[in-house]
Parts: structure tokens; sequence; C-alpha cells
């Protein structure tokens, strides 16, 4: 008899809600079979829900996360190198991406401190401007 996990243990072990669960399995990430009301989650429905937690931790969509499992193989000896290629570049797309919201935060800080240093040189001057009057 192989490994079985209810919803409850998932949730459990890898820290994470029922619900949160539920929702991956409607968006068609997991496919765990029933007995009556009652999920029973595979193995590898254990390593998808590990590949979505990871993937979401990292920024990828849940698109992306979905083609990382599609792309798992269960069989230890093919060394899922597929996979790991497309993680790889998944990586180096997410990089890239975070690299250039680093830049554009950059910039708006720029433009704040800008429009911060105007501000106050407008609230100094109306100050002034009020003393000279009285």
């Amino acid at each position: 008899m192989s490994i079985t996990y209810t919803i409850s243990d998932l949730a459990r072990e890898l820290d994470i809600t029922t619900r949160a669960i539920r929702f991956y399995e409607e968006q068609g990430l997991l496919s765990p079979e029933r007995r009556g009301q009652e999920r029973i989650y595979s193995p590898r429905d254990k390593v998808s829900l590990k590949l979505i937690l990871r993937g979401k931790r990292i920024g990828f969509s849940l698109a992306e996360c979905r083609e990382l499992i599609e792309l798992y193989d269960p069989d230890p000896s093919s060394g899922n190198q597929k996979q790991l290629n497309t993680m790889l570049e998944k990586i180096a797309e997410r990089r890239a991406q975070l690299e250039q919201q680093l830049l554009d935060i950059e910039q708006m800080q720029l433009e704040l401190d800008t429009a911060e240093e105007r501000c106050r040189a407008a609230l100094i001057k109306s100050y002034n401007k009020q003393t000279v009057e009285t």
C-alpha cells in the first residue's frame, strides 16, 4: 500500500490552510483521489504542493507553477532534468524582473526625494513670507 495523505495531513505538514489546498485543486494544480467526500493525496500531490509553495515564495505565477508540475517526473532515475532546466530559466527570468523592479524603485525614491525637497522648500518660503508680513 502506498503512502497517502489527507488534506489535514498536508495542511499541517506544510503549514498552509486546507482552503489553500482546495484552491490549488480548483485551479487544476492538484488532483487528489476521492473516497466518498474525503480527498486522498498522493506523494506526487505533496511534491506538487511543495513546488507551488516554493514557486509562490519566489514570485512565480500559478501558470508557471503549473508548468513546473507538468514537467515533474516521479521516476528518480530521470533526474527531472527538463524540470530543473525549466526551473533555472524561470529563476533567471524572475531575477531579471526583480533587478528591473529594483531599478524602478531606486528611480521612484529619487523622484520622491525631489518632491520632498520641493515641498520643504515651499514650506520654508511660505513660513518666511508669513514672518516678514507680520
